[in-house]
């Protein structure tokens, strides 16, 4: 009779499997593998190897607290040549001496997550177990069986593989894009996402039943849209509107979402203080293409917070033309949310592909504050009873705006503005490029196409399908050549005449702070013509300066002004309202590379920015961090103050650990100048 069969120890082939899983960059301690492609092992026995006929080995699987083999969450299976297509198998690969190469084979549907993995071998009757190790299994998008299969393989490295990207901002007519640190590979990353989902409040309802629910990309997309906030459990990041940030930090301030995962874990789970709509979506990005969905940060423009669901945004506005009463539902300057791509199994055939999903806490969504996934193309069609949150969603980019004006006696007179667009440039990084993408046509239809029109029957929008009210007279606000911060400059409000009539006009103009979600802040400039006629046809421009010293203390963050123009004609009654944000831009940060760009070779990075204010810059504050440049987030402080036209300069050490394309992203803070991002491409070679 054959001596028993001893395992040595076991190889879990860490660097092979990273490379062939593209997860090198986790699996420098532990196995991380995606589920439905096969990984390889090798066993090393003592005394002798194993011999098929004699030996009889089996493996176990077990994911979760509570596995079981119905909820897919446990599993045993032998060696065996006969491959099982979606199921757990092991077959022999090679063997020589004492060791024994395996390969194993996962199914593309099994429940993602941290997994043990056994042995029983046994010779005639005598048996032994042995633990062989963990590993994480993830979504795997190179899968054509996995339910986030992408079959460009340029999208799949931008949407789960790249760890930089950008985030835009500003308005409509001034795009500002901001660069933004990713790092879903960064050490430690992983583990704080699976954190994530073993506190999130379905898993400590029931925890058999989530972890075989993780799965499905749908469900694990819609528990991390709802824990990246804190409003119902202990999720990540703790929102704030009102520009009091003093008890933490404030969400102009962050550059990646590494720090906020890892302050979040070091703090034992309680929220991060401070993120806004963006810091919400980025950090959502970093778990979702962390656990190997393909995810991108979405921004869209003139976005409505459609409370009731009327799809309408009404306006209550006093003689001056300035938002009364209620303020819940409000348009956003911009909004942010992220698309993860996915098979919809549970709606009709058409809904696959993105995926809205928008972890910013708004409205509740069966009892909790979370949003989507709802299929893009649901919106575009004006499909509003699909899952999930398909009304908040249209009305996002759909909603329409009517203003009111209350006269001294009550009255109320229904304002002409056509001016605000609800859901324009929807904007996402390019593919492979640091450039804009316009997914507008994603969410909607050609503006007066028959298409347009269906949908809008579909969402029953009856607002969108009345004629829209002409007026003769026109207004609209523009803009000179330079808006920089610190600087003086002239809008001008643009009337036009188009009848054959004169109008004698009163044409009141105000400029206010305001911060991106639509709430005004301080004003910082008016005008006012109380006779101010327009003849047949003609047209007219009249300038409005804005100044520095009125706006430069009650400026948010944001960087935005919001000018707007009330044109009133007495005689008929008329009320015509103009309004467009201004972004201000801000200077550049400049960024030196000094040394050769080799891996695990220092290099340093000198960062600049010349100050463009009218006063001197104190406090100033450099802080720089890079996925593959910085194992941490770094901080430089300039101790004196930076005069007016002098440069901010700092030096920072950097330590490049993987070769490739890497973006070192900066941000800058002053007393009179905040959150000014920048960053450079850096192009590490090998040792």
């Amino acid at each position: 009779m054959a001596e028993d069969l001893v395992l040595e120890r076991c190889d879990l082939e860490l660097e092979a499997n990273g490379r062939d899983h593209h997860t090198a960059d986790l699996c420098r301690e532990r196995l991380v593998v995606r589920r439905g492609q096969p990984f390889r092992l090798t066993l090393y026995f003592e005394g002798r190897n194993y011999e098929a006929g004699v030996d009889s080995l089996t493996f176990s699987v077990v994911t979760g607290p509570a596995p079981s083999k119905e909820a897919g969450t446990k599993a045993r299976f032998p060696l065996s040549d006969a491959v099982e297509e979606g199921a757990w198998t092991a077959s022999v690969v090679d063997q020589q001496d004492n060791a024994l190469s395996l390969q194993l084979s996962t199914p593309a549907h099994a429940p993602i997550g941290l997994y043990r993995l056994s042995l029983e071998a046994s010779t005639g009757y005598q048996g032994s177990s042995f633990v062989l190790g963990h590993f994480t299994l993830l979504f795997n998008t190179w899968c054509p069986e996995d339910a986030v299969y992408l079959d460009s393989d340029e999208e799949r490295r931008e949407y789960v593989l790249t760890q930089q990207g950008f985030i835009y901002q500003g308005s409509s007519k001034f795009i500002n894009s901001i660069p933004w640190n990713f790092g879903q590979f960064e050490d430690g990353i992983l583990d704080i996402c699976l954190m994530l989902l073993d506190i999130n409040p379905k898993f400590l309802k029931d925890s058999g039943r989530d972890c075989s629910r993780r799965s499905s990309p749908v469900y694990v997309g819609r528990v991390v849209s709802g824990m990246v906030n804190c409003n119902d459990d202990q999720g990540v990041l703790m929102g704030r509107w009102d520009n009091n940030y003093k008890d933490g930090i404030s969400p102009m301030f962050w550059i990646g979402s590494v720090d906020i995962l890892r302050r979040w874990k070091n703090y034992g789970c309680q929220n991060v203080k401070y993120g806004q709509c963006w810091v919400f979506a980025a950090v959502a990005c970093t778990v979702l293409r962390c656990l190997g969905i393909p995810t991108r940060v979405v921004t869209n423009y003139n976005s409505a917070h459609d409370q009731n669901s009327n799809l309408l945004i009404e306006y209550f506005r006093n003689e001056f033309g300035e938002i009364q009463g209620d303020k819940s539902e409000m348009i956003w300057n911009f909004h942010c949310w992220v698309e993860s791509w996915m098979t919809r199994p549970d709606l009709q055939p058409g809904y696959e592909g993105w995926q809205a999903l928008d972890p910013t806490p708004q409205e509740k969504s069966e009892g909790t504050y979370c949003c989507g996934p709802v299929p893009v193309r649901a919106i575009k069609e004006g499909d509003l009873s699909t899952k999930y949150d398909a009304p908040f969603v249209y009305a996002e980019v759909n909603a329409d705006v009517v203003d009111w004006i209350r006269q001294d006696d009550g009255s109320m007179h229904k304002s002409i503005n056509h001016s605000l667009v609800v859901g324009l440039k929807i904007s996402t990084k390019s593919v492979g490029r640091d450039e804009r993408e316009d997914i507008t046509h994603t969410y909607k239809y050609p503006e007066g196409s028959s298409e347009e029109r269906e949908a809008f029957k579909r969402a029953n929008h009856m607002n969108k399908l009345a004629d829209k009210e002409e007026t003769g007279v026109a207004m609209r606000i523009r803009v000179g050549e330079s808006m920089k911060m610190g600087s003086d400059f002239d809008v001008f409000a643009h009337i036009t005449n188009n009848t054959a009539e004169d109008h004698t006009c009163r044409l009141l103009l105000r400029a206010c702070t305001v911060s991106y979600n639509g709430i005004l802040g301080p004003q910082c400039g008016t005008k006012e013509l109380l006779d101010l006629p327009m003849e047949p046809f003609s047209e007219k421009s009249i300038p409005f300066r804005i100044l520095y010293e009125k706006y430069c203390d009650c400026l948010t963050e944001s960087n935005l002004i919001k000018v707007r123009g009330l044109l009133v004609e007495p005689a008929a009654n008329s009320y015509l309202l103009a309004e467009r944000d201004i972004y201000l831009e801000n200077p550049e940060i400049k960024i030196r590379i000094l040394g050769e760009p080799k891996q695990n070779r220092k290099l340093v990075a000198e960062v600049s920015l010349r100050n463009p204010l009218t006063v001197p810059l104190e406090g100033c504050i450099f802080t720089v961090e890079g996925a593959g440049l910085t194992e941490e987030q770094k901080t430089v402080e300039i101790p004196d103050p930076v005069e007016v036209g002098q440069e901010a300069k700092a030096r920072v050490d950097l330590l490049p650990l993987l070769v490739g394309r890497h973006k070192l992203v900066v941000d800058f803070e002053s007393d009179k100048l905040k959150a000014v991002k920048g960053y450079r491409n850096v192009i590490i070679g090998p040792p």
